[in-house]
This record gives C-alpha cells, structure tokens and sequence, in this order.
C-alpha cells in the first residue's frame, strides 16, 4: 500500500467545513474514479487553516497514474480555496490497521 501527504494552508476565508464540502462534492468523484484508490483521510488543526489529506493507493504506480491524470484536476477546483501550492510526500505505508483488514479478506 502506498500513501500521498499532502499539506496545505486555507485562504483565511474558508473554513476546514467549507473545504469538506468542495471535498465530498468535487474532489472525492475524482478520487473515486482512479485506479487503486483506497481511501482519504483529511486532517485539520483546529482554530488553524493548515490541512493535511492523506490519499491510501494499492501500489505506487497507481498514486503515480493519479499524480498525472487526476490530480491536476484537484489542483485546480482547490485553487480557490487554498493559498499557495500544496506541498506532497509520497512514502510505502509500513503498518496500517486499513490495510491489514484488505490483506486479510
């Protein structure tokens, strides 16, 4: 299993619920769409406008395929939202409660 991180700050006029939404919305049909997508999990600092999504894929390629073929497509529709580019680190998930349920079933 494979992870992205991305961390990013939100313009001081959007809030962490405003974001969700424009999320469930817009960005999570692409997500839904691409290969080995496994799941998303969103993280914000409360009373803060730094967030960090956190994207699972079964293998590298896959989060590789998205890099190029999705996510420019996310950049674009958070652009309004967010301030400045969003920062991305990609890394082999070693333990993962998640993924130890897929590899058991």
């Amino acid at each position: 299993m494979f992870a992205r991180n991305v961390a990013f700050t939100l313009k001081p006029s959007t809030t962490a619920r405003q974001f969700a939404q424009i999320f469930d919305k817009e960005i999570l049909p692409v997500l839904k769409r691409q290969k080995g997508f496994k799941d998303e999990i969103t993280f914000a600092n409360p009373g803060g406008n730094d967030l960090t999504a956190i994207s699972l894929w079964d293998t590298k390629e896959n989060a590789d395929a998205y890099n190029v073929s999705g996510y420019p497509e996310v950049l674009k529709t958070i652009s309004t939202v967010v301030e400045g580019p969003p920062k991305v680190h990609t890394a082999e998930v070693v333990s993962s409660t998640f993924h130890k349920m897929f590899v058991a079933a």
